[in-house]
């Protein structure tokens, strides 16, 4: 079977059982604190387990892209050791939700191997949790006899907690697991060592496929478990791995999901794949990693993820930077190579994932972009290596590889190479010492500590901010306690709120809530999944009390017209510049908003001009919002609504409409009522952010109306300092052409005071065994003088040193060349760095020019004297 096939043949399997088949949700995650990528397939569902949300469907099942590259499931480093790790993978899953429990799932599961993909139940062991005496959880011997059913019951092995007990995280829903192993040996090599003592050993043929996890406890934060009152089936299976099985392969990347990838690479590069996994087969490696890694990438940008220095961008420009640097030192390539192969994937993946043929464009952008500019710094970092002038056998210190691993992306494994090609050592003692220093840095930053919900009612929330921005009977559903960085606030749930959560670009509300004679600040709003969640620094004293909310109105009124803005702002971008152009990033809050989108190259300022005068225009009409707020996502769809890539919807969505020929977007945040409430619109800056994306920044009603005066005031501040001329431009070009005039003046009076310094000094060169020095201190601020006076004197000379010293600012600097012809006996660092002692400074430079600041002023005597010395000892 193809992959295509294989993938196909799950859906439909479980679509003839009953099950939903549903979309993949994006794998960058918005709405969960506690995860960066999806990682795992239960990960959109995650609140039907934890009970906040209620699902529409029982049984679902789906293929969801996931990735592992941070936290405890991180992969990366073992990518391309063997055959079967990857960062980006499919999870092929299924979910009951409080409808089949064990017995089915696992009828299920077998049916789907042994008849559909046709595995032989004698190449199969089953693994099931043999309970824990620390937990008080017996063995699962209700797994045991339903799988008795189906296999022998020498084939059922049980396995520890560590094995066979699966939890979301310390805290949370939970319970054990049923795994289901392959078998893949030879008809040999099984008759000589029984399979069974094999399993969860680590074998290489032998290996899990299917995790069936049994959902029926709750971890709470004190570790104590509880049973969940609805019992969920959450199951898992690996496309890759099952690929490789049924295709008969002994590494997934063997299987049509990579072969294309590896065969394309090997073709352009001209080096052959040989699937050795040999440590010293590198080219293979490399070819591994790079198409690992490639969909990892493409996946991540097509869901909206740009690469970039913090959150999840960093991590993919670090998969990225990984991958060019695997094809840099073993695979010879030079020049960006990563964006060819997009084509290929997504001719492989574009029928089941759309978002790589829609985003393909800006994906081959962005990733050349990206390619480009690291290669640059590939090149800027081997520069600094260079500088360090080390000689064989060397160390090369700790600080200086973290310095080239955390300034200019260097991996630890290509400083070795380096290292290695040059002769020289690593401190790695030192680098791993910088490295975990800033881990815990890291970590400290970000770690988060949460108390178990704490139930005060029964419950779901209703949100009502459309409609109202105040409650008068409100009630607590639960709460809990949440500290970072020593602060400690509280997290509050009710049963209905006004308040709007962060999210789609929105900052959360502000406000109080009042509960009594007690009023309570909220400092911010926030959604955890489907979770609105009131953050505050103190509780109520009476929880069980009828809460007052009040949001604040005005700072909403202004969200709202940023936000309406942003809307007007995005129809105009695709009026003026083209249907091409996609929403890729949005920010809006009371002070102004920003706006990231598709577009391939800078906007002109008369381009900016239509952009702003056409919103202005929508503004002057006061056009009415018409809001939908529960329409069928086909209907939607139909009316030409704005969808995002990289977001999950519904069946049932909301839409805003600011005039149908105009603007339709799905839009879950906070509107004005017509959009004449947003007054004026300025658009303040256009740049650009990434490789095909733009950002807007923009201002409306009292802010945009505050940015003009600022401006006014500042353009009549500087007519007053320009005598108040009838065309400020003009005056400033004048002021602009009179400085230019000048500064070349006062560059020829420098050059002539150069020349005159030469021709005083060119008598005071000393000679000694066939070479001329000068030394001496010259009354020269400008170090640009200096060096041209230096080089003026050396032309005079053959096989000549100069060194000059000067004050600048106070301070002492000195310069020191050495011609070419001396170059085998001496060199301007070496001289310059013995002389910097005396004026208690350092520099550097290169072999024949090279310079030194200091702080010891009168030490310029010394420095000159210890330059005499040093030269005279060398020849």
């Amino acid at each position: 079977m193809s992959s295509r096939e294989i993938r196909q043949a799950f859906l439909d399997f479980f679509r003839a059982n009953a099950h939903a088949v549903v979309p993949s949700a994006p794998i960058v995650v918005k709405n969960d604190p506690t995860l960066m990528f999806t990682n795992a397939g239960m990960n959109q569902f995650k609140d039907f387990f934890l009970g906040n949300r209620i699902p529409d469907q029982t049984r679902v099942a789906d293929t969801q892209k996931c990735l592992r590259v941070s936290g405890k499931h991180n992969d990366l480093e073992e990518v391309g050791t063997d055959g079967y790790h990857h960062t980006m993978f499919e999870m092929l899953g299924n979910w009951s939700f409080g409808d089949y429990f064990k017995e089915e799932a696992i009828a299920l599961a077998w049916k789907l191997l042994t008849e559909v993909y046709k595995l032989d139940p004698d190449r199969l062991y089953i693994s099931v949790f043999g309970g824990d005496e620390k937990e008080k959880l017996n063995p699962d011997t209700e797994a045991v006899n339903y799988w008795k059913k189906w296999i022998k019951e020498e084939r059922i092995l049980f396995f520890n907690k560590k094995d066979n007990f699966w939890e979301m995280g310390d805290t949370g829903p939970c319970g054990p697991c049923s795994e289901i192993h392959v078998d893949l040996r030879s008809d040999e090599q099984r008759s000589k060592v029984d399979g069974a003592t094999l399993v969860n050993a680590g074998t290489p043929e032998l290996i899990e496929i299917w995790n069936l996890v049994f959902i029926q406890y709750q971890r709470k934060a004190n570790g104590e478990l509880e049973e969940l009152p609805s019992k969920h089936i959450d199951t898992g299976m690996g496309f890759e791995r099952l690929a490789m099985v049924l295709q008969n392969k002994k590494a997934s990347y063997d299987t049509d999901i990579f072969s294309p990838l590896i065969h394309f690479i090997s073709s352009f590069s001209q080096i052959e794949y040989t699937s050795s996994y040999l440590p010293s087969a590198k080219s293979d490696m490399a070819m591994r990693v790079i198409s690992d890694h490639i969909r990892a990438i493409a996946f991540t940008i097509a869901d909206g993820s740009i690469p970039s220095n913090t959150g999840a961008g960093y991590v993919i420009r670090r998969i990225l930077r990984r991958a060019v640097r695997y094809y840099f030192s073993y695979l010879n390539i030079k020049e960006p190579f990563l964006y060819r192969l997009i084509p290929i994937l997504v001719d492989s993946m574009g029928s089941t994932f759309p978002e790589l043929v829609s985003e393909q464009n800006l994906i081959v952008k962005v990733i050349q972009e990206e390619e480009n500019s690291f290669l640059q710094t590939l090149e800027s970092g081997l520069k600094r290596l260079d500088s360090l002038q080390m000689n064989k056998n060397s160390v090369l210190s700790g600080k200086v590889a973290f310095e080239l691993y955390d300034t200019f992306g260097f991996p630890i494994d290509l400083t070795r190479l380096i290292a290695s090609e040059n002769e020289w050592t690593i401190d790695e003692e030192g680098f791993q010492s910088a490295l975990l220093q800033q881990k815990e840095r890291s970590r400290a930053d970000a770690k988060k500590e949460y108390s178990d919900w704490i139930s005060i009612s029964d419950g779901q929330t209703k949100f009502v901010g459309y409609d109202t921005l105040e409650l008068k009977s409100a009630k607590i559903l639960r709460y809990r306690e949440a500290s970072s960085k020593g602060k400690t606030v509280y997290q509050i749930v009710l049963n209905e709120t006004a308040f709007y959560p962060e999210g789609g670009g929105q900052v959360g509300d502000l406000g109080s809530l009042s509960v009594g004679d007690q009023l309570i600040p909220v400092i911010n709003t926030v959604k955890e999944n489907d979770l609105i969640i009131h953050i505050v620094e103190k509780l109520p004293t009476d929880l069980s009390a009828e809460v007052f909310i009040k949001v604040d109105g005005y700072r909403r009124s202004l969200i709202e017209n940023n936000h309406s803005s942003t809307h007007l702002l995005h129809a105009a971008l695709r009026k003026v510049l083209g249907n091409h152009v996609a929403q890729k990033g949005s920010l809006v809050n009371d002070q102004y908003l920003r706006f990231d989108f598709s577009h391939f190259q800078k906007i002109s300022q008369d381009e900016l001009k239509q952009i702003e005068e056409l919103v202005n225009y929508k503004i002057r009409q006061n056009i009415p919002k018409q809001e939908d707020r529960a329409v069928p996502i086909e209907k939607a769809k139909q009316a030409g609504a704005m969808m995002l890539f990289g977001e999950k919807y519904g069946d049932q969505v909301r839409m805003i409409t600011f005039d149908p020929e105009y603007s339709i977007e799905l839009c879950g945040g906070c509107h004005v009522e017509a959009t004449g409430d947003i007054g004026f619109f300025k658009i303040i800056s256009e740049s650009s952010i990434a490789a095909g994306i733009r950002r807007i920044e923009a201002m409306s009603s009292v802010a945009a109306e505050r940015y003009i005066a600022d401006q006014e005031l500042e353009l009549n501040q500087a007519k007053e300092l320009l005598k108040n001329p009838k065309n400020i431009a003009v005056a400033i070009k004048d002021l602009q052409e009179q400085n230019k005039r000048l500064e070349k003046e006062l560059e020829e009076m420098k050059l002539a005071q150069a020349n005159h310094l030469a021709a005083q000094l060119e008598s005071s060169f000393q000679s000694y065994n066939g070479i001329n020095y000068l030394l001496a201190k010259v009354d020269l601020v400008d170090a640009k003088l200096v060096k041209t006076l230096i080089y003026q004197l050396a032309k005079s000379q053959t096989k000549s040193i100069v060194m000059l010293a000067n004050e600048s600012n106070g301070k002492p600097m000195i310069h020191a060349y050495v011609s070419d012809l001396l170059l085998d006996k001496i060199n301007a660092i070496d001289l310059i760095k013995h002389c910097s002692v005396a004026i208690e400074g350092s520099g550097g430079g290169q072999k024949f020019y090279a310079t030194a600041g200091g702080k010891k002023l009168a030490g310029i005597k010394a420095a000159l004297e210890e330059a005499q010395a040093f030269i005279l000892k060398q020849f």
